[in-house]
């Protein structure tokens, strides 16, 4: 009768309902959970999709990680980044998200990505509804396919970046509010 011997830790882990942990994968951060449900726009250009689809499927998978649902994600898709920041102000007006985030790739023009970018800050300070950028300007951006794989790899970090920005914001944002319902602030 052959019986294979299972490291102490291995069968600690599954008696106790649990996978063991392998050296090269530690266990998955355990974030805090809302009281209430949020809502979450996020916006994006059509503009270098290719690149710009890697934020958004790192942003969905991170902020599921932190306990918004997929279904509480709303994504929109505009012409370019100039387009954003309207789109941004008529959603947050509709109060019906709790965060909005924007991302976009403006190619070799600083004023554009600035000016994107205040707006997108007016917005948020008009309606207090927290409003998140993932619009980066490269100083020089070339298409080709070395250029465009980094970057592609740039905005799935920056995904998780704005993802984790925005779940923490909101989060904050709740106990604020709580404490000045309650009158502690």
């Amino acid at each position: 009768m052959n019986q294979t011997q299972d490291a102490p830790e291995a069968r600690d882990a599954a008696e106790a309902g649990q996978a063991p942990e392998t050296a090269d994968r530690p266990p998955p951060p355990e974030h805090p959970r809302f009281t209430k449900p949020q809502r979450v726009a996020f916006v994006q250009s059509a503009w270098h999709r290719e690149v710009i689809d890697e934020c958004r499927i790192a942003f969905l998978e991170e902020i599921q990680a932190r306990h918004v649902a997929r279904a509480q994600i709303d994504v929109f898709e505009v012409p370019g980044s100039f387009e954003i920041p309207l789109h941004v102000q008529l959603l947050a007006k509709t109060r019906r998200y709790t965060a909005i985030v924007a991302a976009g790739l403006v190619v070799d023009d600083e004023y554009i990505a600035e000016t994107v970018i205040r707006a997108l800050m007016d917005v948020q300070l008009r309606t207090e509804v927290p409003v998140f950028s993932a619009v980066v300007t490269p100083q020089q951006f070339h298409e080709t396919p070395a250029h465009s794989e980094f970057f592609r790899k740039h905005f799935a970090a920056k995904g998780v970046e704005v993802a984790s920005a925005c779940a923490n914001t909101l989060l904050s944002l709740e106990r604020l509010r709580g404490q000045v319902a309650a009158g502690i602030t």
